[in-house]
This record gives structure tokens, sequence and C-alpha cells, in this order.
């Protein structure tokens, strides 16, 4: 099983994105952790979904390029 540490090490936490790039984010909640389904973005300071434009409520613990 993978801990949170390992999935952890899959993201970047150093540095946010540019805005506006398409990126997988990873957040966590009481449960554990879970990928966004969908392409995310940082726009104005929050994430974003990249199509819509939509606020994700959720915590953010990382994030990695869309590739």
């Amino acid at each position: 099983m993978t801990t949170f540490n390992d999935r952890l090490a899959e993201f970047g936490r150093d540095e946010l994105p540019a805005d506006g790039a398409p990126v997988e984010i990873l957040c966590v909640d009481h449960v554990g952790t879970y990928v966004i389904p969908f392409p995310c973005c940082r726009l104005e300071g929050a994430w974003c979904n990249s199509a819509t434009g939509a606020v994700i409520e959720a915590r953010v613990v990382g994030w990695r390029s869309k590739a």
C-alpha cells in the first residue's frame, strides 16, 4: 500500500506552477489522498478547473505537470 509520503513524493510542492499552466493536483481529506480527475491550474491565487475556471474547493498538497 502506498503511504502518504510516497504519494506526496510524486508531486511538486516547493513552488507553484505558472498561472494558467495545466497540472494534476494531489488533494487530501479525512479519508486520504486523491488526484483531481481533470486538468487544473492556478488563476489569481486559487486552484481552478482548467476548462471551466471553477475554483477547486479542496486541500491541495501537491501538483505535477500534466503530460
